[in-house]
């Protein structure tokens, strides 16, 4: 048979439709929405080649290839593929494919309809390789004249250098892989790109979509940087935002043929995808997901805000990169260009810029490849370098998916990195921060196990977030090993008490850099521990009887009450350089990579200190909101009672300091013994208080958690997942246990709305 619709085609097919066109029929027979279209069979290829008489001579030439003589093996490549272009093709398969053309012509009721001819080898699309962009694909074909020619082009493109270099690499024999021809409706796409259904370096369960205008192509083959969007597919929480400045789509001219033309200025810094569409894509991700029974790499588009499927295979990469995590950005020397993390692991050598095709053969093994973008034709060079650097793409481009197989590091999307790093200067790159940095790592592997540290990763999966409270650098890494979901507290006062040396005398004695350098280095420790988890980190909160012992702290004045005194916000305002000081320590570890840091001030009382806290840390060059997620502890009840109004000021989270608002609620010191037996959170005043704040948060979309003691509790906690809070963070001894709390509280949430339907 030499041509089948897609709606008579499953998974099973691949030997007969290949791996695209197989994955097209599987897609349509499911209901997924997929523009309509059929398959020219591997058969019909191989009828063509017996018939014209030239398989043996194709196979002959390869046989002579030295795959790794770059201009031999494009040559060779030229050759057959002219072998193939002028051969005839057999009359009656001609008279076939029209037939099936017309007909779809007439079932979406234009004539000469244009359609995509998209190659789709049986080799292709397996989840034990991808062969990403290795032959051809040509779009807004129409007419008989140019179905035929574009399908013969399609049978040459098998034997691309790219695609003989990696069937090689691969062991797949030449004469055991065909290739079938998809023709299917062009879809005339406002918007497109690329969504992996799990995270492909980290197989977290996280949506990852990446869009830009006009068609897919831009995004698929690197030429733009797309926006980039992650989200939670437990909840459909939108996660990230990343919003590029997409130079250039792909678009049609007056003729319907696809070209590349510059984004309108207006548009290209404008977020392509809207809440809404983003989880409309994580539900056709889902429902793939599940229909295939495992993770999957798509390629979706929307036309007149209709979303359609265009491609969808298995994810290659799963598992297969060996990230070596011991080298720490601190090693390192300045960071040269920034771009995102597309495949991870460390890696160091000479800078070697590729700007053309002909340049490939100056890769040598272990150089760092730094290009553009990356083409399928640079896959040999690619295979030598031990790195990847691109301007352009996203973690979905060609350079990031052959970068995963590989197991290489690579960033892409760096937009200038041809331009700022010079040739055979030595770099290191982070392709899990997307960073490349100065110099040559000397760091060998540091990421031995920890002494001491025998807590096992919790197994539960819940919605609601478990995360650590830490309180010095040293506890972080048996934290980390708990298995939490981040760190909901670090308290900056015990690095402080650690250092020995009251903050004020920095100032005093001039030695802010060094200040600055105390804090960093302590936080980074806990950051990198997590990363990329989020860490909060709480601005200094000290009671003056604690700071008065330190060395510079015989100024401190004496109070009689200093949990009620000067301490928090309202003391960090009084002493603004202090706070700048720990400001400019996160911007410092955040230029470093390390974005998993969320600044959070204590103790406030007013919306007005949360707004003059912002405006210190934009005076540094930190922007809340845009370079850091900013919030704030809610310990007051003041600050409970009003939180609306810290909302309309802005806050990206809050945290709930429950031992602070238990006392301030019920006029209790909880270290007085007198009186401590009247203590307690759940008290009905302080139970309010909470829920108040966390329903408020909820209706904002603000993130809210909790990191008092009422978190380590397990019918508090009960209580608090039941009033929608979205993490709760707890001792790390208690880590596990609240996390099995959490679980059995979100199903007796379900369990009681089941049965309520019921009744």
């Amino acid at each position: 048979m030499y041509v089948i619709k897609f709606e008579d085609l499953s998974k099973s097919d691949i030997g007969i439709a290949g791996g695209k066109g197989a994955n097209l029929g599987e897609l349509t027979q499911a209901g997924i929405p997929v523009p309509p279209g059929f398959v020219v069979t591997a058969q019909a290829y191989e009828k063509f080649m017996d018939e014209a008489g030239i398989n043996d001579k194709v196979m002959s030439i390869l046989e002579e290839i030295d795959i790794n003589d770059t201009k031999a093996l494009q040559a060779a490549a030229e050759e057959i593929k002219t072998i193939i272009n002028e051969a005839p093709i057999p009359e009656d398969m001609i008279v076939l494919i029209l037939e099936a053309y017309n007909q779809l012509c007439q079932r979406v009721g234009e004539d000469d309809t244009d359609v995509a001819i998209r190659s789709s080898a049986t080799a292709e699309d397996l989840p034990e390789a991808s062969f990403a962009g290795q032959q051809d694909t040509f779009l807004h074909v129409s007419g008989d004249e140019e179905v035929i020619e574009y399908i013969r082009k399609c049978w040459a493109s098998l034997f691309e250098a790219r695609a003989i270099f990696y069937r090689e690499e691969n062991n797949f024999e030449h004469s055991k892989v065909y290739i079938a021809v998809v023709v299917q409706k062009m879809a005339n796409a406002d918007k497109a790109g690329v969504m992996f259904t799990v995270n492909p370096s980290t197989g977290e369960e996280i949506a990852l979509i990446e869009g830009s205008w006009g068609l897919g192509e831009a995004v698929v083959s690197g030429d733009v940087t797309p926006d980039n969007y992650q989200v939670d597919k437990k909840d459909n929480e939108i996660v990230n935002v990343t919003i590029s400045d997409k130079k250039v789509m792909y678009t049609n001219d007056e003729n319907g043929t696809s070209v590349k033309v510059d984004v309108p200025e207006e548009k290209r810094k404008e977020r392509v995808l809207s809440d809404e569409e983003l989880i409309e894509l994580t539900e056709m991700g889902k429902r793939v997901q599940a229909h295939y029974g495992e993770p999957m790499d798509t390629e979706w588009a929307f036309e007149r805000n209709n979303l359609f499927l265009l491609q969808a295979r298995p994810i290659t990469t799963l598992g297969d990169v060996d990230v070596d995590e011991g080298s720490e950005s601190s090693d390192l020397g300045d960071v040269l260009v920034r771009g995102l993390g597309a495949s991870p692991g460390m890696a160091s050598g000479k800078v070697k810029i590729v700007l053309d095709i002909d340049e490939l053969d100056k890769i040598k093994d272990g150089d760092i490849m730094v290009t553009t973008m990356t083409t399928p034709d640079m896959v040999p060079a690619m295979r030598r370098a031990s790195g990847i650097v691109t301007d352009e793409g996203g973690v979905t481009c060609h350079a990031s998916i052959i970068s995963r197989e590989l197991g290489i590091p690579c960033v892409v999307g760096t937009g200038d990195a041809t331009a700022t790093l010079e040739e055979n200067s030595g770099v290191t790159l982070d392709g899990k921060k997307g960073l490349v940095f100065e110099g040559i790592s000397k760091t060998e592997d540091a990421s031995a196990p920890v002494a001491g540290v025998s807590v096992e990763a919790a197994p539960l999966i819940t919605v609601t977030e478990v995360k650590a409270n830490v309180s010095m650098p040293e506890a972080a890494a048996k934290a980390a090993a708990t298995g939490a979901d981040g760190v909901g507290l670090l308290r900056t006062e015990h690095l402080m008490l650690t250092a020995g040396i009251h903050p004020g005398k920095f100032i005093a004695d001039g030695k802010e850099d060094e200040l600055i350098d105390t804090i960093a280095e302590n936080v980074m420790i806990v950051a990198d521990e997590f990363y990329p988890k989020p860490v909060w980190y709480r601005t200094l909160d000290a009671p003056t009887d604690e700071f008065i012992t330190l060395e510079g702290g015989e100024n401190e004045p004496e109070e009689h009450n200093p949990m009620l005194g000067w301490r928090g916000i309202r003391r960090e305002l009084d002493q603004p350089e202090i706070l700048k000081c720990e400001f400019k320590a996160i911007k410092k570890l955040h230029e470093q990579g390390y974005t998993n840091i969320g600044i959070m001030i204590p103790l406030s009382q007013s919306p007005d200190e949360l707004r003059q806290a912002k405006a210190l840390c934009s005076e540094v060059g930190l922007e809340p909101h845009k370079d850091v997620d900013f919030g704030m502890m809610v310990e007051i009840p003041a600050a409970a009672l009003t939180i609306e109004d810290y909302i309309d000021v802005g806050i990206d989270f809050v945290s709930l300091g429950t031992n602070d608002l238990t006392q301030y609620t019920l006029a209790v010191d909880r270290n007085n013994e007198f009186v401590a037996k009247h203590y307690t959170e759940e008290h009905p005043a302080v139970m309010k208080l909470i829920e108040r704040t966390i329903k408020k948060c909820v209706e904002a979309g603000v993130t809210c958690s909790i990191c008092g003691q009422a978190g380590s509790v397990p019918h508090i906690v009960e209580k608090l997942v039941g009033f929608g809070i979205t993490s709760v963070s707890s001792n790390t001894d208690a880590v596990a246990e609240v996390r099995k709390t959490v679980a059995r509280a979100e199903q007796k949430i379900i369990l009681d709305a089941a049965r309520k339907r019921l009744e």
